[in-house]
């Protein structure tokens, strides 16, 4: 079992359960054959955050460059961490989510 993410425009518009990344469906991989099924751009996405930076989440970005899922920007002063897929920001007004 394992998680996809659908994305249009840059942004994951589902998430679902689907069949191990390791098998094949009419000898595709999983992201290209859940992706032609409907039409969008699919990812695999993880639970413990070994790919792709972070779980997808309805609304989250996927920024295609850097291959992670990332949260909505905090402040306009916040810098990409692509290592960490998360949002640098020293505004002390606010607090970031992990």
């Amino acid at each position: 079992m394992a998680h996809y993410a659908f994305i249009t425009d840059g942004i994951v518009t589902e998430v679902i359960t689907g069949i191990d990344e390791t098998e094949t469906i009419e000898g595709l991989d999983t992201e290209t054959w859940y992706g032609n099924f409907r039409g969008q751009m699919c990812k695999r996405t993880s639970y413990n955050a070994k790919i792709r930076g972070n779980y997808a989440g309805i609304g989250m970005t996927y920024l295609p460059l850097e291959d992670i899922f990332i949260s909505a920007k905090c402040h306009d002063e916040a810098i990409l961490n692509a290592a960490a897929a998360k949002w640098d920001c020293e505004n002390e007004e606010h607090e970031i989510e992990a």
